[in-house]
């Protein structure tokens, strides 16, 4: 299973390679107005289906307080011929770390810690931090002390120098051989295999996806004094009514999952069930906090509401509108130019958890969508985003491997057209 999930990030990043004071995005009213137009979205999700990059996909967006398009095409397991459905349940896998970064600045909200702190204070695991410096003369790698240490504020916008064992260096190496999400380690045990492990770079120096979300979920659950799976459920899930969203689902809902499926576009090919048996519905001893959640398409969407919305859905109040805009800001100095694949994404920055849209698409390659949106993704290529500027959320549900980008694009396209460029950055 731990080669499993490894081999799925790494696909991910292969399909999509700090700072001072936060960038703040402005967020002017759109200079065009978004309009749903249902036909163009029913006609991307047929085709697809139709060209074979995927079995099935579904998709909603919510517009001006309601919803304005929901759609399928395909099936949920084709060789059950299983349609697609709004009840269909998907494996969203890094669209969980989200969901991790709501819970981490709630305990903010509440004063447990502030994000300038050293993760040291409360994890000691991740005190005196060795960072790669290069080979000797043998061609060994070389390790001297970090500079500064590990910040939350690192933590949450992927400038820690945490590996996730996908690039070619020895660090990553070491991640692979230390196999920190083995299913059966739990999350302290997670964090002191995390923690024993030198850095990529100096804190603060360059982006780089990594692990650095479950060592939120660890912090979560030390700062909480629960475990994480049931902070999360107790303060987010259950407010915001996501009755279907759980890392540990029961088995009742196993018929509802839809099935994964890999390979190249016409040649998909049904990967087996235990793959998210292992991780949804057996036992197990991790719950990571950047992987892992099942969810359905309204549940999620109802998360993203609540984004959209400030930090509140239907009464349940989650996050201040001001916190809200402090995970959708970028937080990445300009002067950080080694982000790692964070460039596949667009013309985007990063704030807490969120990749953040801080300019226009620069051609037609390039997906399409607003200044001022954040979103993120899933290893199965599932998406979400949440745009202010045309009080809109969508949210994209599918089920392929290896991470195929041109889904996210036809999507988006479909959405608002493939003219639009939405309004200005600063």
């Amino acid at each position: 299973m731990t080669r499993l999930l490894s081999a799925i990030l790494a696909a991910a990043i292969a399909a999509a390679p700090i700072a001072a004071t936060a960038q703040p995005v402005r967020r002017p009213a759109a200079v065009e107005t978004v309009r749903v137009d249902k036909a163009r979205i029913d006609a991307a999700l047929a085709d697809m289906v139709a060209s074979g990059r995927a079995a099935g996909v579904s998709a909603l967006v919510w517009q001006d307080g309601r919803e304005r398009y929901f759609g399928t095409s395909g099936f949920a397991d084709r060789e059950a011929r299983r349609p697609m459905t709004r009840d269909t349940l998907v494996q969203i896998w890094s669209m969980t770390k989200p969901v991790t970064g709501v819970a981490l600045m709630q305990l903010w909200e509440q004063g447990r810690f502030q994000l300038d702190d050293p993760v040291a204070l409360y994890l000691p695991e991740f005190g005196a931090m060795r960072v790669l410096a290069g080979k000797d003369a043998a061609g060994q790698p070389t390790y001297g002390p970090a500079s500064r240490p590990i910040t939350v504020r690192d933590l949450m916008r992927h400038t820690a120098g945490l590996s996730y064992g996908m690039r070619g260096t020895p660090v990553d190496a070491e991640y692979r051989r230390v196999d920190p999400m083995n299913l059966q380690n739990d999350l302290p045990e997670m964090g002191r295999r995390i923690g024993g492990l030198p850095l990529l770079f100096d804190p603060g120096k360059e982006w780089s996806y990594s692990s650095s979300v479950d060592v939120q979920a660890l912090l979560v659950e030390k700062l909480a004094g629960q475990p994480f799976e049931a902070y999360v459920r107790s303060h987010i899930l259950a407010p915001l009514r996501m009755k279907d969203t759980a890392w540990t689902q029961p088995p009742a809902n196993l018929p509802r999952l839809a099935a994964t499926y890999d390979g190249p576009a016409g040649k998909l090919v049904r990967q087996p069930d235990e793959r998210t048996r292992v991780m949804n519905f057996g036992p197990r001893r991790l719950t990571m906090g950047g992987a892992g959640l099942v969810s359905s398409i309204d549940d999620y969407m109802r998360f993203a509401r609540m984004l959209l919305n400030g930090g509140e859905l239907d009464g349940a109040r989650i996050l201040k509108p001001s916190t809200v805009r402090l995970m959708a800001t970028d937080h990445l100095d300009p002067s950080i130019k080694e982000r790692f694949f964070l460039p596949s994404k667009g013309s985007v920055g990063f704030g807490f958890d969120f990749a953040v849209r801080t300019g226009q698409p620069n051609d037609p390659k390039e997906n399409r969508g607003a200044v001022g949106e954040f979103f993120w993704d899933g290893a199965a290529t599932t998406l979400f985003w949440v745009d202010p500027a045309n009080r809109l959320a969508a949210v994209y549900f599918v089920q392929r491997t290896p991470f195929d980008g041109t889904l996210h694009h036809d999507i988006r396209q479909a959405v608002y057209g493939a003219s639009y460029l939405g309004p200005k950055g600063d």
